[in-house]
């Protein structure tokens, strides 16, 4: 084979690769951004790299994906719906402990779905595979519930934690969905 050729074929060998993986990139960062939503542009400030965040989002994923996570059944969304009514209506007389009941009920939601109970920076990480949309809700209540601690959050400020808690946990609320009943199929007299 002539030298020229062998040139020629390694040159376009290398151009399909490099177009190879250039279109693996692009792919995996359309993925990532549309299961992570806004949390994708969240851990690309965060670490100012989108490598990293692209990284970071992925170690997520595979971490929650060993996790048991899993709806509430019926019963168990039930109780804590009850749970939550309470501490809403807490809210009029005592927004502080309000706020740090929302915040402990949320614990306990996610608990019970199974994400591990650590600190905070993991339970965000561990929510955002799953519930994208509302994890900014949770590190904006979490900031309030610790203004509050310091005595320096408004009844302002606390009704919008609680607004940030009530879209979590409303997200968190999933349920497992029975499976439906099947009926045997009726068999007409005289045939089988």
């Amino acid at each position: 084979m002539d030298q020229q050729v062998i040139w020629i074929i390694v040159v376009v060998a290398i151009v399909a690769v490099a177009v190879g993986w250039y279109a693996w990139m692009r792919r995996r960062t359309a993925e990532l951004r549309e299961r992570f939503g806004p949390e994708y542009e969240h851990a690309v400030r965060t670490t100012g790299d989108v490598r990293k965040a692209e990284a970071s989002l992925e170690a997520r994923a595979k971490r929650v994906e060993r996790l048991h996570i899993r709806p509430l059944t019926a019963e168990e969304s039930r109780r804590f719906a009850e749970a939550w009514q309470r501490v809403q209506s807490l809210f009029v007389d005592d927004p502080n402990d309000a706020i740090a009941q929302a915040d402990k009920l949320v614990g306990e939601v996610m608990n019970a779905r199974g994400y591990p109970i650590g600190d905070f920076d993991r339970r965000v990480e561990d929510i955002s595979v799953d519930h994208p949309d509302v994890v900014m809700n949770y590190r904006a209540a979490r900031e309030i519930a610790q203004l509050q601690h310091d005595g320096r959050a408004s009844t302002e400020d606390l009704r919008q934690g609680m607004v940030h808690y009530r879209a979590l946990f409303s997200d968190l609320l999933e349920v497992a969905t029975p499976a439906p009943k099947v009926e045997p199929i009726p068999v007409a007299k005289g045939r089988r």
